[in-house]
Parts: C-alpha cells; sequence; structure tokens
C-alpha cells in the first residue's frame, strides 16, 4: 500500500467498532507478565471506550484510511501538563492494523493530532507508551518525543517482605 493514498479524516461514532477492533493490537504490545493477557485486553477495550465514548470538551477523534478502509486511529485531547501546569495535549490512544503498520500510517496520524494540538494553542503534546512496546519507542523517538518521567512497577511475593 502507499502513503501517497492515505487520507487523514475526523471520525465519528460510526468508527468507534473499528477502533474497538484493534484492541488486541494495542493490548499485544502491553507485555506485562504481572497481568493476564485476558486482563490487559479487557483493559484496553474498556480504555477505548472510555475515551471514544465519553470525549472530552476539548478533543479530536481522526481516522487514517486508504480508498474508504479504515487503517488506523488516533485521539487527542486537552491535558494538563503534571510539572508547570499549563495546558497542553495529550494522545491517549494511537493505533494503526497490522498490515498497515511501517508505512507512514503512522506518521499521516501522529502529524493530524500535532497539527490538532497547534490550532488549540498548545505548546506540547503529551502521550503514554508501554515500555517494552519497542516499535512504538522508535517510532515516537523518530517524530521528535523525549521521555519526561517513568512509571516502575515491581510485582510483590511473599519473598520480598521483610
Amino acid at each position: 500500500m502507499e502513503t501517497s493514498n492515505v487520507t487523514v479524516r475526523k471520525g465519528s461514532d460510526f468508527d468507534i467498532p473499528f477502533a474497538l477492533e484493534l484492541s488486541p493490537v494495542l493490548a499485544g504490545v502491553a507485555v506485562l507478565p504481572w497481568h493476564s493477557s485476558e486482563v490487559i485486553e479487557e483493559f484496553q477495550t474498556n480504555y477505548i471506550n472510555k475515551m471514544l465514548l465519553n470525549k472530552k470538551h476539548n478533543s479530536a477523534f481522526f481516522i487514517a484510511e486508504d480508498q474508504g478502509k479504515q487503517l488506523g486511529f488516533i485521539y487527542v485531547c486537552e491535558h494538563q501538563d503534571e510539572i508547570s501546569g499549563e495546558k497542553s495535549a495529550t494522545i491517549p490512544l494511537l493505533a494503526v492494523e497490522s498490515g498497515s503498520q511501517g508505512k507512514g500510517v503512522g506518521n499521516n496520524l501522529l502529524h493530524k493530532a500535532e497539527t490538532w494540538a497547534l490550532e488549540q494553542g498548545f505548546r506540547l503534546l503529551h502521550l503514554e507508551v508501554f515500555s517494552a512496546n519497542e516499535n512504538s519507542l522508535k517510532f515516537y523517538h523518530r517524530n521528535n518525543f523525549k521521555a519526561d518521567t517513568l512509571s516502575m512497577i515491581k510485582q510483590l511475593t511473599y519473598t520480598n517482605t521483610p
């Protein structure tokens, strides 16, 4: 597929089922051995529903498609920076179907979200990514994202206690 045919349009409620179909793609990159794959997929499905069915006032939902075939989506919304407190933008969701990854679809979606954020007057664009998702980490680094904070977790067992 040539990326020159890919267009990005505003998403609608009719596109939510497509976004939900990508839940396994998002869940599949969450390598979290302390959670079962079923728990992760349920979380991801619920998260997509929460974000897209209860859209924030200042937000945007975009769909990438090629000749009417949906390839991926992005959801971007207003966010308060945890360090400065200033209004900024965040990308809670970005997913591209497996067969379209690595073909520029994610770049098209990301650039649309950046344009939206600039139009809102935001200086910062925030996102979170699973630490084991190496492909996404490389993608975001190539698009000039930098690490800000790092969330860490430890699975506790009875042998960890004093």
